[in-house]
């Protein structure tokens, strides 16, 4: 799942999207209405968190206008503001819900999860490829009866391969929708990733699930053994 957290407070920012990457979501974050607005209409985002009071444009007029595109991505608003007059505003404009400053991270995660879950009737499918599962409502991962522990970037490099199983996944795919898009590392920590699954899912099961398509990328396929 990949997240835009749009905050001008930029401590706040930092440390929601260093907690929401720990509980394996990709973050990307903004410090202004104006980027905000254009980061969510050009991103492929699950769920967009919204501060009220931001520079440039506030939160109103950004979720505004993303509804009069048709976007219907869930919004989150933040706001220190605090009234039922301000609430009203909020989910006039197209948030699905929203949240007060000070608030409990819990509540916040909680909150996510929930339109998460909304967004996709109840859950996202537990993805399978052969006898091999990915549940990312429970975030774990099972070869057959027997669980495989993974990390949460493991996990969700893993699921996102689950998702497009059968096809051919680049490189940048995987970066772009695992990673944040400030990333600007090593991409060959894709193929560090690629090894590491391979050694837990594969490896111990006899198996060869995760395939190198050689100058194209990754394909996960069902394999017996």
């Amino acid at each position: 799942m990949r997240l835009l957290i749009v905050e001008d407070e930029q401590r706040l920012a930092e440390t929601l999207a260093k907690g929401l990457a720990a509980e394996g979501f990709a973050v990307d974050v903004v410090h202004n209405g104006i980027d905000g607005l254009h980061r969510a209409r050009t991103g492929d985002y699950d769920l967009v968190l919204l501060d009220i009071m931001l520079p440039g444009m506030n939160g109103y007029r950004v979720c505004a206008e993303l509804r009069a595109a048709g976007d219907e991505t869930p919004v989150l608003m933040l706001t220190a503001k605090d009234g039922e007059y301000d609430e009203a505003e909020g989910l006039d404009t197209g948030a699905d819900d929203y949240l007060s400053k000070p608030f409990s991270y819990v509540v916040l995660l909680a909150r996510i999860r929930a339109l998460l879950r909304r967004r996709t009737r109840g859950g996202a499918p537990v993805l399978s490829v052969g006898d091999l599962t990915v549940d990312p409502n429970t975030h774990t991962c099972r070869r057959g009866t027997q669980e495989v522990t993974l990390t949460a970037k493991e996990l969700a490099v893993l699921e996102y391969l689950a998702v497009h199983a059968g096809a051919i996944v680049s490189k940048s795919d995987i970066l772009q929708h695992v990673w944040d898009f400030a990333y600007d590392g090593d991409p060959n920590i894709v193929e560090v990733y690629i090894s590491t699954l391979r050694r837990k899912i594969d490896a111990p099961f006899g198996r060869r699930s995760i395939t190198t398509v050689r100058g194209a990328g990754y394909r996960l396929v069902a394999d017996r053994g």
